[in-house]
């Protein structure tokens, strides 16, 4: 399986279709995203989630 975005998303797919490609709840995989880039203080979570959303291909579902 390749990672792609997924059209389940809230802001751009990114943990979507990481949750899509783990096999993992998407829910779980959002607040755990969240959690840390909280504790990497922010800036490097951002940073990767925006790099993740230019390169991931897009979901044809």
């Amino acid at each position: 399986m390749v990672l792609k975005k997924s059209s389940n998303k809230m802001i751009a797919g990114v943990c979507g279709g990481i949750a899509d490609w783990l096999g993992w709840d998407p829910t779980i995989v959002r607040i755990g995203y969240v959690l840390l880039s909280i504790l990497s203080t922010g800036f490097p979570g951002i940073l990767v989630y925006i790099i993740l959303w230019v390169i991931m291909p897009s979901s044809n579902d």
